[in-house]
């Protein structure tokens, strides 16, 4: 019996995962949209973050001892993982394919662990260093760098900087590890980790943003999709509910019942699931050096994530993974 409990908890978890990495895999296809409808890449971030932030409020009440115990997680967590990756992410691909500018995130993996091993001076093992490599070089073929850099520069420093700020995540996500679930009575929660990082997130991006300045009549109107008129706002609600809410909580909920190992080699669908999407419902099409670019970007994030780091190092970094879910845009 307790087999079978495990074998269908171990079956839900990736289950969710799968619908956590296909939630937030479109959301990049539903926000280019409401961009070239003549809203500004911060505005959608505004509106993603607001609305999640506003429909998670319940919890951040449920939780409202987190900003006393966990202030510098909340903060970080809200400035890194919310309102930096995300800003920068929707950024990017106003300039650059959509494909593109997550493949180029997905350079977070192989940065955690160049992080692990010269900044905290920690070994890791060969495999995780292979798929540095390997991450490196897929993305050298996705930019096809030997033609200049063929993709807008500033599309790609952009896409970079929200690889950055996902592994500001990661370093945060280290040091705030022990859940209350585990006997870590210092734990955070990762669902009030995840409410309260979206309303400091909303904070500080209504101070960037300033959405009072905003065109709301956009909202009011339609959106082109690869030449089909799409409602505004029934995008927008997906961006919010689905590609955020949904997301996010799937996401949580996964990496509990499966290791953060596992939980993140199957996000790294979430570069297929937005480039497969960005083909259909927005005509990118992406070239052959770009196809097996990211092919390699992907094998380098799954052995890059898979591998624990070497002995007397391993644990830190997993529990610390477990806290909240890789925020994957």
């Amino acid at each position: 019996m307790h087999t079978t409990d495990s074998s269908h908890g171990k079956s839900l978890g990736l289950s969710l995962a799968l619908g956590s990495a296909l939630a937030f895999g479109g959301s990049g296809v539903a926000a280019k949209p409401l961009i070239e409808a003549g809203l500004a890449p911060l505005d959608v971030v505004w509106l993603r973050v607001a609305g999640a932030a506003l429909v998670m409020l319940p919890l951040a009440v449920r939780h409202r001892d987190l900003p006393r115990r966990r202030p510098a997680l909340l903060a970080g967590f809200g400035l890194l993982a919310v309102a930096g990756v995300q800003a920068c992410y929707f950024a990017a691909i106003s300039r650059i394919p959509v494909g593109v500018a997550l493949l180029v995130e997905y350079l977070a993996p192989a940065l955690v662990l160049g992080w692990v091993r010269f900044v905290q001076r920690r070994p890791v093992t060969r495999a995780a260093a292979l798929g540095v490599v390997l991450a490196a070089g897929g993305l050298a073929s996705v930019v096809e760098v030997w033609s200049g850099l063929r993709f807008d520069a500033l599309g790609l420093v952009l896409a970079l900087g929200a690889a950055c700020c996902q592994v500001g995540y990661f370093v945060l996500a280290d040091h705030g590890g022990g859940d209350g679930d585990h006997g870590g009575g210092e734990g955070a929660d990762p669902l009030g980790v995840i409410a309260y990082g979206l309303l400091v997130g909303a904070g500080l991006l209504t101070v960037v943003a300033r959405p009072w300045e905003m065109d709301w009549s956009v909202l009011a109107g339609s959106a082109r999709m690869n030449g089909a008129a799409v409602p505004a706002v029934v995008l927008l609600g997906w961006i919010v509910l689905v590609a955020t809410v949904v997301a996010y909580v799937t996401g949580v909920v996964s990496v509990r019942r499966l290791s953060p190992q596992v939980a993140g080699v199957v996000a790294c669908l979430e570069a297929v699931v937005a480039t497969v999407l960005a083909w259909v419902l927005l005509g990118e099409r992406l070239g052959v050096p770009q196809v097996v670019g990211g092919v390699v970007v992907l094998a380098g994030a799954f052995i890059a994530q898979s591998s624990a780091p070497a002995k007397g190092s391993a644990e830190p970094l997993a529990r610390g993974e477990g806290v909240v879910r890789e925020p994957a845009v």
